[in-house]
């Protein structure tokens, strides 16, 4: 029997039975895309901080069940925040290329299911949340508004990329005392913390502001701020500034914690890629191609400084 409630409504039971198979294989295929899982890249790059931070503080071994947790809640984090990100912006992004195909903004998916599953997806995370200390899981309900800010800020606050970067910088605070038991407000400059946050924050500046270039003209019509309209000409420097500035914290990270030399090489050919993408920016008209593969980049960059976390952590 077919339902009576309309598409637009909360999604009902009877619907759901009466509708073909094709019909809710592209509506799966849909929340796919809502929550991004169909472009890895944009999940392992927030998952890769949290990585940092839990086998820098294990010294290269924590417990595995403790790594599970932080990779399953940074794949439901990740997706919570893109599912709020477009119930937010679902009457902006159809002004921009890059976003108007989103299923909110196109209306394949109705508002209902958007925060139906921003509601599972933070469940998600909260129940993954439940398994770490106190002062962890206090970490994880600090984040939350962070993340939800983040959208409203591109409204708002000339820098959003900023806000981004202070919720991504999360990833490491939980992580780290997640394994370590220690608390942040401590002092912890010497054992690496502070500047694994401070290399995490400088870092997502440098790739989301990249990442925010290809959408500058789009962004400048629909009045959305963005740290690539911020600095206009001069984004290429304030990008080589970041990843300048990521670097020189991650070699403080390598001194504070006494790492094998092998650390120090993975994060000389992480910053040779950062100066290498700095260098390309700077090109007269560089292709509109060149962003994405330089966000891309930095995925694997960040999987090379993790193997050299790693083994100079083993080493040392």
């Amino acid at each position: 029997m077919r339902s009576s409630i309309p598409l637009g409504n909360w999604p009902s039971f009877d619907l759901a039975m009466s509708a073909s198979p094709s019909a809710l294989w592209a509506t799966g295929g849909a929340i796919l895309r809502l929550l991004r899982w169909h472009k890895p890249a944009g999940r392992l790059i927030l998952m890769i901080p949290a990585l940092w931070g839990a086998f820098l503080a294990g010294r290269g071994t924590p417990p595995w069940p403790l790594v599970g947790i932080l990779i399953l809640g940074s794949l439901a984090t990740s997706g919570a925040g893109c599912v709020i990100n477009d119930l937010w912006d679902r009457d902006l992004d159809p002004l921009v290329e890059r976003t108007r195909n989103r299923p909110l903004a196109s209306r394949e998916l109705t508002v209902a299911v958007g925060i139906v599953m921003a509601l599972l997806t933070l469940a998600c995370a909260a129940g993954l949340a439940l398994f770490l200390n106190p002062v962890s899981f206090a970490l994880c309900v600090a984040a939350v508004p962070v993340i939800l800010l983040y959208p409203g800020a591109k409204r708002v606050f000339p820098v959003p990329q900023l806000v981004l970067a202070l919720a991504w910088g999360f990833a490491v605070l939980i992580s780290w005392t997640a394994v370590s038991g220690q608390d942040p407000h401590t002092p912890l400059w010497e054992e690496g913390l502070g500047w694994l946050w401070l290399a995490t924050v400088l870092w997502t500046l440098g790739f989301d502001t990249v990442y925010t270039l290809s959408d500058r003209e789009d962004d400048e019509r629909a009045g959305i701020h963005s740290s690539a309209r911020f600095f206009g000409r001069q984004t290429p420097t304030a990008v080589g500034l970041f990843f300048l500035g990521a670097a020189l914290a991650l070699l403080g990270v390598g001194i504070s914690l006494q790492l094998h030399a092998v650390y120090f090489l993975s994060l000389a050919v992480a910053a040779a890629l950062w100066g290498r993408q700095t260098w390309q920016l700077h090109q007269v008209n560089p292709p509109p191609t060149l962003y994405m593969a330089i966000f891309g980049q930095n995925v694997l960059q960040g999987f090379i400084l993790l193997a050299g976390m790693i083994a100079g952590s083993l080493l040392a």
